[in-house]
């Protein structure tokens, strides 16, 4: 049975499917049909609820806007689920309700209730730290740049984004307490309460540790894994295919851990992305920019970081960066853990090397030291810093899937202009996430050159012969590739500013041999 808060009243559900999701459970279980149905694939934002999950102390909620289109009713229990139907009060409508309505930022409608819930999460959060219990004050608006990436995973096409943002920043002004405010801290206590009971349903489990985990997989060899379903949902959503049995590893507690060690950040398998952002980011600022443009707001507070792995997508967006960064993850069967390099973990098209009954126990990405010679064992105390480079290529800035995602891990000789350590890895351009070796050796050593960097060019074509899709051609893909590397360069401390102009000459006169 799952237990949980649906707006302020307790639920207890018992008769849902393990795959019947949120947005099911509202529209039709509940009436509540103020929560749309759009792409059914986590893109447009129409289905955006809040869920809020009280801390461990059973004080505090956070509040974090999902896509109810691809989150089971399972994945529930022990939370809250606020709908826009409950945001008004009294008749009174809410602060982000009336800004909307003042600032005219609808037309149509249909995307209307899931841009409410999307600024209703930046309302809780932004005001969270701070306003004063029962005193009303103003506070400074969030600025537009936190206002966008809320909003990224909202599409609308009738009103355009201007009057919405302003409504935003008028609600995220206004710092009187709402309902939930009011009633945050029982609430908390509740959910903490509901949170200890283990559901009863039979074919959605909710272990709580790794060992209960490792048992169920080794009992019920059919089931399923689930993190945050971005991905799993869609083969009940767009394939119309059942499953029968879940196990969500979502309250595992040690896959729930995100700790700084003196080598690696350990990050648990079922930690949102969103919550990663910040320590990734610290030690490597690039990834935060990745992270960033990693979907939209709603998906990155359900995805997580195994299951970006799990699901072995030759164009997912954290393998490049961990393989080039030399991260390894955690693997446990049973009471057996194993360690395995990342760049070793994919073995063929959504193929990894997990066997029956193993599941991804945590990551290990490796801190920012001084790496010297990348890819040797030994690194020499003077060493200079290596430097992570990201680069995505998309159709879309936000909320998109890359045709292309580059990773360099690059360190350059101090008061030189020589490569002294180097690990490339790319996505889009194989079937599975990958380093490119012949790339790395052309660049190692070498001087920051448009010798060097036309050489790394060419590289690339050993190291890799892209297809062509629906997303992109494989010429496409092999000329955005090395224009990846001029960019690199261009980007390189002590890179020659006349290296990429000669590699595109020299490109052209490879092009006609």
């Amino acid at each position: 049975m799952t237990r949980f808060l649906l707006n302020h009243d307790e639920i207890a559900l018992d008769a849902a499917r393990a795959d019947a999701t949120v947005l099911e459970y509202l529209r039709e279980n509940r009436r509540k049909i103020g929560t749309k149905e759009g792409c059914a694939s986590g893109d447009c934002g129409a289905c955006t609820v809040v869920v809020a999950e009280a801390d461990a102390a059973g004080e505090v909620l956070s509040y974090r806007a999902v896509n109810s289109c691809i989150a089971f009713a399972g994945q529930l229990h022990g939370r809250q689920l606020i709908s826009v139907e409950d945001l008004a009060e009294n008749g009174a409508l809410h602060p982000v309700q009336r800004a909307l309505v003042e600032h005219h930022a609808s037309q149509c409608g249909f995307c209307t209730p899931g841009f409410v819930m999307s600024l209703f999460a930046l309302y809780k959060n932004w005001h969270a730290k701070s306003r004063r219990d029962g005193e009303a004050r103003e506070i400074a608006a969030a600025p537009r740049h936190i206002i966008e990436n809320h909003l990224a995973g909202n599409l609308c096409r009738c009103t355009g984004y201007r009057p919405i943002i302003d409504a935003a920043a008028q609600a995220t002004r206004a710092a009187a307490p709402d309902q939930f405010s009011r009633a945050e801290k029982p609430q908390a206590r509740q959910l903490k309460r509901l949170r200890r009971r283990q559901p009863g349903a039979s074919d959605f489990h909710l272990p709580q540790s790794a060992r209960e985990l490792a048992g169920l997989l080794r009992d019920l060899p059919g089931a399923r894994l689930v993190a945050g379903g971005t991905d799993l949902a869609l083969e009940v959503t767009q394939e119309l295919r059942p499953l029968d049995a879940l196990i969500s590893v979502s309250r595992v507690k040690e896959l729930n851990r995100l700790r700084a060690t003196a080598r690696h950040l350990d990050i648990g398998a079922a930690v949102p992305l969103a919550d990663c952002a910040g320590p990734l980011g610290a030690e490597h600022p690039a990834l935060a920019e990745l992270l960033r443009r990693f979907g939209s707001m709603q998906i990155r507070n359900q995805a997580t970081v195994g299951g970006n792995l799990a699901n072995a997508s030759p164009v997912a967006d954290l393998p490049p960066a961990l393989i080039a960064l030399g991260a390894e993850v955690k693997l446990q069967q049973g009471a057996r853990i194993r360690r395995l390099a990342v760049e070793d973990f994919f073995t063929a098209y959504k193929q990894t090397a997990l066997a029956d009954g193993e599941f991804i126990r945590s990551v290990l990405v490796p801190r920012a030291p001084a790496l010297g010679t990348l890819g040797t064992k030994a690194t020499k105390p003077d060493a200079p810093a290596a430097t992570l480079y990201m680069y995505k290529i998309s159709k879309r800035m936000d909320d998109d899937i890359a045709a292309v995602c580059a990773a360099f891990y690059v360190s350059v000789e101090r008061g030189g202009n020589t490569v002294a350590g180097v690990r490339a890895a790319f996505g889009g351009m194989a079937e599975i996430p990958k380093r490119a070796l012949h790339c790395e050796e052309a660049l190692r050593g070498r001087p920051l050159t448009a010798a060097t960097l036309a050489a790394a060019r060419r590289a690339l074509r050993d190291d890799f012969q892209p297809i062509s899709d629906a997303r992109a051609g494989a010429a496409y893909r092999m000329t955005v590739a090395q224009n990846l590397l001029n960019r690199l360069f261009m980007e390189l401390p002590g890179a020659r500013p006349g290296a990429t102009v000669q590699t595109q000459i020299d490109a052209r006169n490879d092009a006609r041999n």
